[in-house]
């Protein structure tokens, strides 16, 4: 509880970027660009593999729940940041706080599943083929999608609880651009060692359990593609992983940054960019690597966009 000459705080004010002002509108239209590119980048992926046949597969199925997962990320965040770039700073009422950290780390957390999921897929493919569409199909792959964004809703409502009985004294300023985790603790009043404790056993359960079975995966893989005589056997074996593994590198190594890196007397500020990175950076390579430099995706696109210039001139 609050003390006598405490004010319980109802709202937060979250300061963003104070050191940038100068390129404030610079920096707002780029942050703009790059969310307009996230957003259309991301969509276009769930509206091609949900509407074309020949994506109706497990790789698909999951590429398009990371657009998703990528897709609530930057939604619940890049809007809000928009107006503290825009403004110099933004308040937040709590409930408001505490929504935009639920779906953010729901998100971050399925995100760390499907990635296990897809490296699991790719396992199948190359070490088990002959077993490959007895295990994973369309059935067990919405199953285990399914699944994995239930067991994060679970274990993160039991997290949001702990935070929303936390008491706000006084202090409401927030130095971050959105409601992490850290900062959150730190502006609190009440006692945070059992959440600390949760929170640090849903990071190993969620991010470092998903990591580990990713390593283990593709250890797996890369001995059973070492066996193959043929370079272009070999060759042709490492490609249908690529792009997973540029992801993998791309988000675990934001998200390490983030999260595990020193801290020192500039930790907030250098946290602001690397969580910057980690909103921004991640879910912008997603599109590029899975529509770019997939040929599936590519196909699909151009069938699609004959398919509506027939549709056109058919009806001129």
């Amino acid at each position: 509880m609050c003390g006598e000459n405490q004010t319980v705080v109802t709202e937060l004010f979250l300061t963003g970027f104070p050191n940038m002002k100068t390129f404030r509108i610079v920096f707002f239209c780029l942050a703009l660009l790059v969310y307009m590119f996230i957003f259309f980048g991301n969509l276009m992926i769930i509206v091609l593999v949900s509407s074309s046949y020949r994506l109706h597969c497990p790789m698909y199925f999951f590429i398009c729940n990371l657009s998703l997962a990528d897709l609530i990320i930057t939604s619940s965040i890049v809007p809000n940041m928009l107006c503290i770039i825009w403004w110099d700073g933004h308040s937040m009422s709590i409930s408001g706080c505490i929504s935009q950290f639920f779906f953010v780390f729901v998100s971050s957390g399925a995100q760390c599943c499907i990635l296990m999921l897809m490296s699991f897929d790719r396992y199948l493919a190359i070490c088990l083929p002959l077993r490959y569409s007895a295990i994973m199909n369309m059935n067990s792959s919405i199953h285990l999608a399914f699944g994995s964004w239930t067991l994060v809703l679970c274990l993160l409502n039991v997290e949001v609880i702990m935070i929303s009985q936390l008491q706000f004294c006084s202090s409401n300023i927030i130095d971050h651009f959105f409601c992490d985790f850290a900062p959150l603790l730190a502006l609190s009043s009440s006692d945070v060692d059992d959440l600390v404790w949760f929170d640090f056993s849903f990071g190993i359960s969620l991010i470092f359990c998903p990591f580990f079975c990713i390593l283990v995966s593709y250890i797996s893989i890369f001995i059973v593609v070492c066996k193959i005589s043929s370079w272009k056997g070999r060759s042709k074996a490492f490609s249908t992983c690529s792009s997973h593994l540029l992801v993998v590198c791309t988000y675990y190594g934001s998200l390490i940054g983030v999260y595990l890196s020193p801290s020192h007397e500039n930790a907030f500020y250098e946290n602001k960019l690397k969580s910057l990175l980690f909103v921004m950076l991640t879910p912008c390579t997603n599109p590029i690597i899975y529509s770019m430099r997939n040929k599936e995706i590519i196909n699909t696109m151009k069938d699609l966009y004959k398919g509506r210039k027939n549709r056109i001139e058919r009806n001129d």
